[in-house]
């Protein structure tokens, strides 16, 4: 990481495993710009679901540190049903909603972070906040869910591949079932106990245990680890 004080961009930081990212960088010495929905207080707000929106984010967030960024966390995501038997204009909305938040707003991210390490010739870090489901699937209301996670994961890759010659660093994490709010309500409406006898470990995650895994990754993580994929889902998938 560099020498001089990290300046972070975190998506979605405001609620669930954001949050706990950003009470993770607190006392880290760093210097971090959040994002969230309009409004919310003390982030920059942009709604990622409009074309242009992530764009818009990185100018902000690089005006407010001061035109450096060394960390973009991937993190902003939707997690919405959507019926195989739905009429197509509501699966084709669904879908297109979906890949705009999860997939393309986090590639444009990408694509500014590269194009700025590369502009200052100096190195950078991204993590992207992916899932299980990208590996495994999801259910049968979430192809899009984890199609989109799936190409998360896959773009991390690509940019650790192409990207580390210039000392740009990518990894991804997989959290499994975390407690966050959205969990919790897809837990109880899937009938919570038969779900957890799936993990291993018994229990879900917790927002603190994913947002540790972030900041190491941002922050300390070796060179060597690029294109690197963590699971954190208490081995109810293992690779």
């Amino acid at each position: 990481m560099t020498q001089s004080r990290p300046h972070i961009l975190v998506t979605g930081s405001t609620r669930g495993i954001g949050a706990a990212i950003t009470e993770a960088f607190a006392g880290r010495g760093v210097r971090m710009v959040g994002h969230g929905r309009a409004g919310a207080a003390g982030v920059i707000g942009a709604d990622l679901a409009e074309a242009g929106a992530a764009d818009r984010l990185w100018d902000q967030a690089l005006a407010a540190l001061d035109g450096r960024i060394d960390v973009l966390v991937n993190n902003a995501g939707v997690f919405e049903a959507v019926a195989v038997e739905a009429p197509t204009a509501e699966w084709q909305a669904a879908w297109g909603r979906t890949m705009q938040i999860n997939l393309q707003a986090s590639a444009d991210l990408c694509r500014r972070a590269v194009l700025h390490w590369r502009e200052r010739a100096a190195p950078g870090r991204i993590v992207n906040v992916a899932s299980r489901a990208a590996y495994r699937g999801d259910s049968p209301a979430h192809w899009h869910y984890a199609a989109s996670k799936a190409g998360m994961v896959a773009m991390t890759k690509s940019i650790a591949r192409g990207s580390a010659a210039d000392g740009v660093l990518a990894f991804a994490v997989c959290p499994g079932f975390t407690m966050t709010g959205m969990a919790e309500d897809y837990l109880s409406s899937r009938g919570g106990e038969k779900l957890l006898a799936d993990i291993p470990l018994g229990r879900v995650a917790a927002p603190e245990e994913v947002a540790g895994a972030v900041a190491w990754l941002a922050l300390d993580a070796p060179a060597s680890m690029t294109g690197a994929v963590l699971d954190i889902n208490g081995a109810s998938y293992v690779r």
